[in-house]
């Protein structure tokens, strides 16, 4: 197949601005970042280390989300814990939930960006 990878995320916000500067504040995302050990930072794009990405459409009916949303972004992140500190620290409510957690598939927390937006924090397993 001649598809390496996703090469971008592109959605509406009400005001592109601030919520580029929330995610790259709050979450290192965005333009202008880059994840450790991935070389420099440029103006448009967002350096990403290697890793699963889960491509999988929903039914239209799920509860896994917002029934208002289209989406939910998931976000592979090391040291959760950690992040979920630090965003809990900086005013942003975050949910865990033991029941989502396993040895297989990892850790997880969710949030919310200002506008709604579900996002859902995975720490992939260690090994």
């Amino acid at each position: 197949m001649p598809v390496l990878g996703i090469g971008g995320l592109f959605f509406r916000a009400q005001d592109p601005d601030a919520l580029n500067a929330w995610y790259r504040d709050h979450l290192g995302v965005g333009a202008g970042c880059a994840a450790e050990g991935t070389g420099p930072v440029d103006e448009w794009s967002w350096n990403t280390q290697g890793g699963p990405v889960v491509f999988a459409p929903f039914k239209a009916d799920t509860d896994y989300f917002a029934a208002d949303k289209q989406y939910m972004l998931n976000l592979r992140v090391s040291a959760l814990d950690g992040m979920v500190e630090a965003l809990t620290a900086a005013g942003i409510a975050v949910e865990t939930r033991d029941e989502w957690n396993s040895p297989e598939t990892g850790k997880f927390a969710r949030l919310h960006d200002p506008e709604g937006n579900a996002i859902e924090l995975w720490e992939v397993p260690a090994g």
